[in-house]
């Protein structure tokens, strides 16, 4: 089975990784595009919850609930059936640019592969 893992964008790559997909919907100031493989910003909360959780990181549980209702849109459908693919061929990392570590858009995402049963998550 797979695995899912995530990692800040400005870590250094290891073998470990696998496939590297960036989960943000900004591009990361000073990386260069072979720092990942795929950059799946569907995946990525919209602008307006990206800008509202970043001044209130208080609000975690209103902030994944919000952007679990955003993962059941079409472009985000379309981006998981291409991260489920992904996790199939092997091991995945899902890259994301924020400071927080453990509460970030990867993290939620993470999160919420877990409580829909996703192998590997």
């Amino acid at each position: 089975m797979a695995r899912l893992s995530i990692k800040r964008i400005y870590e250094p790559a290891s073998p470990q990784d696998g496939t590297r997909i960036l989960v943000d919907r900004l591009w990361p100031r000073g990386i260069g595009k072979d720092r990942i493989d795929l950059w799946l910003r569907d995946l990525a909360p919209s602008d307006a919850l990206r800008r509202e959780f970043h001044g209130h990181p208080d609000r975690w549980d209103a902030f994944c609930a919000v952007y679990a209702a955003e993962l059941g849109e079409e472009a985000a459908q379309a981006a998981l059936a291409t991260l489920r693919q992904k996790l199939a061929e092997g091991p995945v990392t899902l890259l994301y640019a924020a400071s927080d570590e453990t509460r970030n858009n990867a993290e939620a995402l993470r999160l919420w592969l877990r409580e829909q049963g996703e192998p590997g998550a």
